[in-house]
């Protein structure tokens, strides 16, 4: 046995090892199916959560780029989901955000680039909105925004034709409006909307512009909007202004990015001081910003997907403790099989490697197959629902790596049990 090893070397020795434990899963068909279901089943969740998180992540981060990965916001309450959507005592007794607060940061904010102001439409008013062209076409509730000429480079959103707003159109609360893509799709269909009159509650408007397109965020679609003036939209709805709702929102953005969190230390320093907070209180209005929205986001899919490893994990433990079990079953029935080995010639290393590369030659087809798997279903998500479902290779390398090293693990046992056989007793096994 001795010189057959030095004859066709290691590597061929090893060859010839993985050839026979391919034979015997294909003789025990049934068994080997059995035994690599908690493997397969393991790996292919992995790689379908790993493509899920990552795709979701991915769209998340684009959406959020898309809006500008700097910006500052101020609103008067902090975000809800969920619940049954009434506001805390210390919300309710938050003063508004003012006009006047936003021109106090745009004249006194040196580090801030643009000051937007917005006021937006919601509850009953935004549902019994009216927006229209005089021939009948109307939009699909787009989202209705009051806001100023910084509303574009704030966030992040700026005209493909016309023009956005100027100073004039807010001082003399102009009928102007700019629409999104969708809007004007809807409206207009593939017409151009420059200079068209659309009707806002039977109040005839002059589209000036047309935004870029930016694509749905977060379950709504940024393209399906209205923006006027804010001092018009102040003049249609002063239930909103006199506190009938969210108040003004103020959005932010610095002039050099690098020092955003500077930007908005001081921005809430020139708010506290105009609202006469003490030190020791704390901000009666709330911030956002596009970093930690995302952190918030990545944490949450990182919860899933961590609780999906777990699940993996326990799959992939049962697969192990099947795979020792089939082991130590091939073990007893070949156990005449290693006496002839070893009355051959062959040494305890010889049988220990033969049955654990047999051992990890099994965990790995599962693995393959549950790597198959797992892309089978992002891909079959992503053509389906239109989700960028994408597994990296390290996760595929991962999935392989993972159900090898199960093997490794769960197959020294049986292959240290069949290295110490005595031959003698191996011989007389019947």
């Amino acid at each position: 046995m001795a010189d057959r090893v030095k004859r066709i070397g290691f590597r061929g020795i090893g060859r010839e090892n993985i050839r026979f434990a391919l034979r015997a899963m294909v003789a025990q068909k049934l068994r080997s199916f059995l035994t690599l279901l908690g493997i397969v089943a393991g790996v292919a969740t992995v790689i379908a959560m790993v493509s899920f998180v990552s795709g979701f992540n991915a769209a998340v981060t684009d959406s959020f780029s898309s809006f500008g990965t700097t910006l500052v916001q101020f609103q008067k309450y902090e975000p809800r989901f969920g619940g049954d959507g009434r506001l805390p005592e210390d919300q309710k007794r938050r003063r508004d955000l003012t006009i006047a607060d936003a021109e106090a940061l745009k004249l006194t904010a040196t580090l801030a680039a643009s000051v937007s102001q917005e006021r937006y439409l919601r509850g009953p008013d935004a549902a019994n909105l009216s927006i229209k062209t005089p021939e009948g076409q109307e939009a699909n509730g787009p989202t209705f925004v009051g806001t100023n000429p910084d509303y574009a480079p704030s966030n992040n959103a700026f005209v493909q034709d016309g023009r956005f707003f100027v100073d004039a159109d807010v001082t003399h609360a102009s009928r102007t409006c700019v629409i999104g893509p969708q809007t004007a799709e809807a409206l207009f269909g593939k017409r151009d909307p420059i200079g068209r009159p659309v009707l806002v509650n039977g109040n005839s408007f002059t589209v000036i512009g047309l935004l870029e397109k930016k694509g749905s965020f977060l379950g709504g679609d940024a393209d399906n909007i209205l923006l006027i003036p804010i001092s018009t939209f102040d003049e249609m709805f002063p239930q909103v202004k006199n506190g009938g709702g969210d108040t003004i929102h103020i959005a932010t953005v610095p002039k050099d990015p690098k020092r955003m969190y500077d930007m908005m230390d001081q921005e809430v320093a020139i708010l506290r001081a105009r609202r006469g907070l003490r030190a020791n209180q704390p901000n009666d209005f709330a911030i956002f910003t596009s970093e930690a929205q995302l952190k918030t986001f990545q944490q949450i899919t990182g919860g899933i997907a961590g609780a999906m490893i777990l699940i993996a994990a326990i799959a992939l433990l049962v697969g192990g403790v099947g795979v020792m079990n089939i082991m130590l079953v091939s073990v007893t029935e070949r156990t005449r099989e290693i006496g002839v080995r070893k009355a051959l010639g062959a040494t305890r290393k010889d049988i220990a490697m033969q049955f654990l590369v047999e051992a990890i030659s099994l965990t790995g087809v599962g693995g393959a197959v549950g790597i198959a798997l797992g892309l089978g279903i992002a891909m079959l998500v992503r053509l389906v629902f239109d989700f960028p479902a994408a597994a990296p290779l390290w996760s595929i390398a991962l999935g392989f790596g993972v159900s090898t090293a199960i093997g490794l693990v769960f197959g020294l046992w049986p292959a240290l049990k069949a290295a110490s056989q005595d031959p003698i007793e191996a011989l007389r096994y019947e």
